[in-house]
């Protein structure tokens, strides 16, 4: 029934809870669900079927809630996934962390057990919304059959409103079980909770006006964007002030794309690894941070804003205002209100920044000299930053590039260039784990049906997750997937050979990641050579039938694995701890 059907109808229905909980989601306009289903659920999984739900079964359930983050920051929108009872929803912990983290919205749906037996040593039975709890917003737990369609509203609130984030939906066997009759006139959504923002809010003017006179008179301000720039839409905004008053923007990992790369006021990547921007940041008499939680990587362990400058922060969250820095002015809104609010305040510009407009151009022109024997290097095996560098060229502009946790993410954070405004860079930052790539590709690639899609992972992401290129290939979902393969956990690697000089537990097996695609239904190829990665780059960009593995062998010398020097071992010496 649609939602217009409900909205004027008096009739009622004789739904099962599972079925009831199906014609909820109906009405939400909704993405793939991936999960993989139980006994508990099996009238949901009944429903999906009967009104065509877009349900895509996984062979590992943490994979599916990070293909539905993934789906999520393309769409904006809230991704969807289900685990069955016990082992399906523990699995679910990692991703959700993630999603909160990150300010994803989500909504999970887990079976949980019968509640006539509950308690007594029931197959699979865990404590799960105990463990569930501290992994999202909010568990929604349904103890009675017919509160489903308020609580799929509360759900939908919850994952869109203010900061984003996951949201479970229990539902005990029984209830999902059980049939019902409810008025028709009950299932309906609000429509302004189906997508981020939902609600968003302005700033208050008093806060206002204080940042706009501290940025009024400043001679070198910088903005310092993160992912909530992305989740509040705010690139036009964003743009709009920077260029009308010579703002150079930095942003972290989440936060590339809040303006091109290549645009004259980008400053790049601040915070463990930089370009320019940390010395930016020294050089700065102004910090304006837009939806950015200023977290140890972007502060490089809290160490990196001065003391003495001002910071005006931005955030959707008030609690997050000077959770790790002091603040001049602190605005809770939602960032792209914000930022339209501020460039009114603000008027015409009243400071001459072209001395700064320049030196952050001249800058990032020595930084790209200086980078261009890396980026262009014949070296054997391969370097990353060619291999980083290669991907940017084959991309085109409204591509998207899904990085995996640990250093494939930095690397790719570091070197490589968006050409739009907008989230075409996908790093899951909000727990950093890896795993994230492969699932990754699938939610991105699902998300843009017919833009290019390439996943940058490393060989021990992409063994935790190998099992999803059935999924992938299974599903229809077609991208590349780039495999960094240096036959070692590539970062802890590194980091024990800066800290120690030895390695334990940091090795992999040598492996051919293209011949197991190829085992699997995919297409795989290999490359040694630097020249051989534009044409297999191309040959995967060109497939439009199956995912593609690249298989990229890189440098096994831990010394040169890492882009830069981590902030986190300057100061130690081998038998130290690190601070």
């Amino acid at each position: 029934m649609s939602g217009d059907e409900a909205k004027g109808s008096n009739a009622r229905l004789r739904l099962s809870g599972g079925r009831l909980l199906a014609e909820m989601l109906a009405l939400s306009r909704p993405g793939p669900i991936f999960g993989m289903g139980g006994f508990q659920l099996l009238p949901f999984y009944e429903g999906c079927r009967r009104l065509g739900l877009d349900h895509r079964l996984v062979n590992d359930e943490r994979c599916g809630a990070f293909a539905a983050d993934a789906w999520a920051r393309i769409a904006n929108r809230p991704g969807l996934c289900d685990g069955t009872l016990g082992p399906g929803a523990t699995n679910l912990v990692t991703a959700l962390v993630e999603s909160l983290n990150a300010g994803i919205p989500l909504i999970a749906i887990t079976g949980d057990a019968h509640r006539a037996h509950a308690g007594k040593n029931m197959t699979q039975e865990a404590r799960q919304t105990e463990i569930l709890r501290p992994a999202v917003k909010e568990v929604l737990r349904v103890e009675r059959t017919e509160r489903i369609p308020e609580l799929v509203r509360r759900a939908f609130a919850l994952a869109t409103s203010g900061r984003p984030g996951p949201v479970i939906l229990d539902v005990p066997e029984d209830v999902a079980h059980e049939e019902i009759e409810i008025d028709a006139s009950a299932l309906w959504l609000d429509p302004a909770t189906l997508e981020v923002p939902a609600r968003p809010t302005r700033p208050d003017p008093q806060a206002l006006a204080r940042a706009a006179a501290l940025l009024s008179r400043a001679e070198r301000p910088l903005l310092l964007a993160g992912g909530g720039v992305h989740l509040s839409r705010a690139w036009e905004a964003l743009r709009a002030l920077v260029e009308a008053h010579g703002i150079p923007v930095a942003h972290t990992m989440s936060g590339k794309g809040a303006v091109p790369c290549t645009h004259p006021l980008s400053a790049g990547l601040f915070g463990r690894y930089s370009r320019i921007a940390n010395e930016l940041v020294a050089r700065a008499d102004l910090l304006l941070a837009v939806g950015c939680k200023l977290g140890e990587i972007a502060t490089r362990r809290f160490t990196l804003l001065p003391e003495g400058t001002p910071l005006v922060q931005i955030d959707i969250c008030p609690e997050e205002i000077g959770r790790t820095a002091r603040v001049e002015v602190g605005i809770a809104a939602d960032a792209r209100l914000a930022l339209c609010d501020l460039a009114a305040e603000l008027g015409p510009p009243r400071v001459d920044r072209e001395p700064w407009r320049r030196e952050v151009a001249e800058r990032m022109a020595r930084w790209r000299e200086e980078a261009r024997p890396r980026l262009l290097s014949e070296e054997k095996p391969i370097s990353v930053a060619r291999l980083v560098h290669e991907i940017e060229r084959a991309l085109p502009e409204d591509g998207i590039l899904v990085a995996d946790g640990g250093f494939a993410a930095h690397w790719a954070a570091l070197f490589f260039d968006t050409r739009r405004a907008g989230r075409h860079f996908l790093a899951d930052r909000g727990f950093a784990s890896i795993g994230y790539g492969l699932p990754g590709a699938i939610g991105a690639a699902l998300a843009a049906p017919g833009r290019a899609v390439v996943a940058l992972t490393g060989d021990g992401g992409l063994n935790m997750t190998l099992g999803e290129l059935e999924t992938a290939r299974r599903c229809g979902a077609v991208f590349t997937l780039v495999v960094v393969n240096n036959a070692a956990s590539g970062y802890v690697k590194a980091l024990q050979h800066a800290v120690y000089g030895a390695y334990q537990s940091s090795d992999l097996c040598e492996l051919d990641y293209a011949a197991i695609a190829r085992a699997m239904g995919c297409r795989g190829i290999r490359v040694e050579d630097p020249a051989e990665l534009a044409p297999a780059l191309r040959a995967g960009l060109d497939e439009r039938t199956v995912p593609t593995v690249v298989d990229v062998v890189v440098t096994r010398d831990p010394a040169r694995m890492l882009p830069g020097v981590d902030s986190r071992v300057l100061r130690v010496r081998p038998g130290d701890r690190p601070v």
